[in-house]
């Protein structure tokens, strides 16, 4: 991260505050391996049932598995099911 992103995420890491706040960082939480939730996120990049890419702006979280559906999506958060076997991020 260059530039406000690098900056802001070091002041959260300085100041102990969780970077998803202050430095717009995507939260992930993943529920067992049959649920993963994201926020915020800037749009879905490939979709299959084994496979979604997410854009969460300077990374790309891939999600991979079997049975893979996007269950619910808002401009802040999305939902994905299914049997999840990896997340992986990518810059």
């Amino acid at each position: 991260m260059d530039g406000k992103d690098g900056l802001l995420l070091r002041a959260s890491r300085l100041f102990d505050l969780p970077a998803d706040a202050v430095a717009g960082v995507p939260r992930i939480e993943v529920l067992g391996d049959e649920e993963l939730r994201m926020s915020p996120h800037r749009g879905i990049l490939a979709y299959g049932p084994e496979e979604i890419h997410i854009s969460g702006g300077n990374l790309v979280v891939r999600v991979r598995g079997t049975g893979l559906e996007l269950r619910a999506m808002t401009p802040a958060e999305l939902l994905i099911t299914g049997r999840i076997q990896a997340v992986e991020f990518v810059r």
